[in-house]
This record gives C-alpha cells, sequence and structure tokens, in this order.
C-alpha cells in the first residue's frame, strides 16, 4: 500500500484541529478550548474526506471505481455535517432551554453541546483546505 494514502487523512486531522482552535480563539478573543471538537470553520471531517478523494483522483485519476467511492462517501458526510448534526445541535439547544426553565426541580440534567453540524461555508473551508493538503502530500510523496 502507497503509505500517501495512510498518511493524508492523518495529517489532514492534525493540520485541521489546530487551524479550526486558532480561529475560534481569534473570534471568541480568548483560547477557544471549549470549542474544540464537532462544529467550527474548517469542518475536519469534510476535510479528511475531500483530501482522500482529491489524492485518490491525482493518484489513480478520476475514472477509477475508487475515486467514485471517495466521492459518495464525501456527498455523505457533507449531508451529514450540513442537515442531521444542525438539527442534533438545535434540539440539543431545546432540551437545555426546558432544563434551564425548569431551575433543577426535575430529574437531574446533563448539559448537552449544541455546536453540532456546521453552515455551508464551514463544509467548504473543509473541502477547500482537504484538497489543498492532498495536492501537498501528494507532491511531497510523488506518484509512489
Amino acid at each position: 500500500m502507497d503509505i500517501a494514502y495512510l498518511v493524508t487523512p492523518l495529517i489532514t486531522w492534525i493540520t485541521v484541529g489546530p487551524i479550526k482552535f486558532l480561529i475560534n480563539s481569534v473570534k471568541a478573543r480568548k483560547w477557544a478550548f471549549n470549542l474544540v471538537g464537532n462544529g467550527g470553520f474548517p469542518s475536519n471531517h469534510s476535510a479528511v474526506v475531500s483530501s482522500m478523494a482529491t489524492l485518490i483522483a491525482l493518484r489513480e485519476g478520476i475514472g477509477h471505481p475508487a475515486f467514485g467511492v471517495a466521492v459518495t462517501l464525501c456527498f455523505i458526510v457533507i449531508i451529514d455535517a450540513n442537515s442531521l448534526r444542525q438539527h442534533v445541535g438545535k434540539q440539543a439547544a431545546a432540551i437545555n432551554r426546558l432544563a434551564k426553565q425548569d431551575g433543577g426541580q426535575g430529574i437531574a440534567h446533563t448539559w448537552l453541546r449544541e455546536r453540532m453540524g456546521h453552515t455551508l461555508v464551514e463544509i467548504a473551508g473543509g473541502l477547500c483546505t482537504g484538497i489543498a493538503i492532498a495536492h501537498i502530500i501528494h507532491a511531497i510523496f510523488g506518484r509512489g
């Protein structure tokens, strides 16, 4: 197996995390440790899947079946990030509001994370970041 296929998602994930942390910290004007994880700019998941699809396109060509599988996975991840996880975040916000209104009178409530999904801009940032990293890795490792 060509090592580039193994290191591309790993390097992408490791690169996007600090980028997201720094952007969130600048926006919040403080260290944004509480914003690490799901949500935010750029989308980690979109970056990882787009980096793999791009690397496959660069190495195998867009006619290769693996590229079709990678693009299909990209679409699934993007749809999940934009719609499903955003709805989960909205439901968490509603549950948190209900628990706050309850004032601790009812059952114990574990505060739910409300920032779950991604906006289209965050997804686009992830796609661009993933594509760029795949090009860099392809240039470093060559054809293999």
